[in-house]
């Protein structure tokens, strides 16, 4: 059976913040990195269901929080998709200084979105997995920022989000909301090299994406909400399945290399 621990992790990124994270270390070369919703942190499900099943394949996986979110450092934005995309960066930048091998990127809600756009830019992760992300992301605002939200921020620069008891949880500037209605989740998908592969379960533009990206694979859950509440191993399942499936390729392609090498090496001899 697989030795597992857990360590806590702080990773400073590019604007001097401090990201805290969660390690469940299996010993394994590859590691898989999960990224959190909107409003939400690394101690949430699916994020914790899904490091435990990584860990017990023998897969290390990190849970982290973005700046201004959990028990990281910053100050919360409502946007900040392009951001949260440079605080992916940075993690895994600090890992791969330690010899790791990022095989998967997984985001779930908006972490989806992160990932995509993450990857989109930077194109060096093999796999990158989308769990319930927004493909048209000027929907679904209105539900809580409230009707003729534009206009109210054009006037007064802001908006304050309070929950249903009237209590004050997060503001919306209009540079943070502009963020979001200018961040292209078509270009995006566009933009990611035909030989990363994707994944993303369920969510109403789960078909969006399926048109525009690549070398897809789309997998739906039936009767699931948001966070999977009711079925969290079978999520768990698909999304361990498909980092199985990568890490089989790499190593038959790696196989096949050393099997090429060697009969390049017995021919020279010959």
């Amino acid at each position: 059976m697989t030795s597992v621990e857990e360590r806590r992790i702080v990773i400073r990124n590019d604007h001097g913040e401090n990201l805290v994270g969660i390690l469940r270390e299996t010993g394994s070369k590859d590691l898989v990195i999960i990224c959190h919703g909107f409003q939400s942190k690394k101690e949430r499900i699916p994020m914790v269901t899904l490091a435990t099943t990584l860990g017990r394949e023998g897969i290390s996986a990190f849970r982290f929080d973005f700046a201004g979110n959990g028990e990281s450092e910053g100050s919360f934005m409502y946007g900040n998709y392009r951001r949260e995309a440079e605080d992916l960066r940075a993690v895994i930048r600090h890992f791969r200084k330690n010899q790791r091998l990022i095989t998967a990127i997984v985001g779930h809600s908006k972490g989806g979105n992160v990932v995509l756009l993450y990857a989109s830019k930077y194109n060096d992760v093999p796999t990158v997995i989308n769990i319930s992300g927004r493909f048209h992301l000027e929907k679904g605002m209105e539900g809580r920022l409230g009707k003729d939200f534009l206009q109210r921020i054009k006037q007064n620069g802001f908006i304050d989000v309070t929950n249903r008891k009237g209590q004050f949880e997060y503001r919306v500037t209009q540079e943070s909301l502009m963020d979001r209605l200018t961040t292209d989740t078509r270009a995006a998908c566009l933009s990611i090299d035909q030989n990363c592969r994707d994944k993303i379960v369920p969510a109403k533009d789960a078909l969006e994406f399926a048109r525009f990206i690549r070398n897809h694979k789309l997998h739906i859950i039936e009767g699931a909400d948001h966070e999977y509440t009711a079925h969290q191993d079978e999520l768990a399942t698909v999304v361990l399945d498909f980092v199985k499936a990568v890490r089989e390729d790499r190593n038959t392609a790696e196989l096949l290399q050393s099997c090429e090498r060697a009969v390049n090496f017995i021919k020279a001899r010959i």
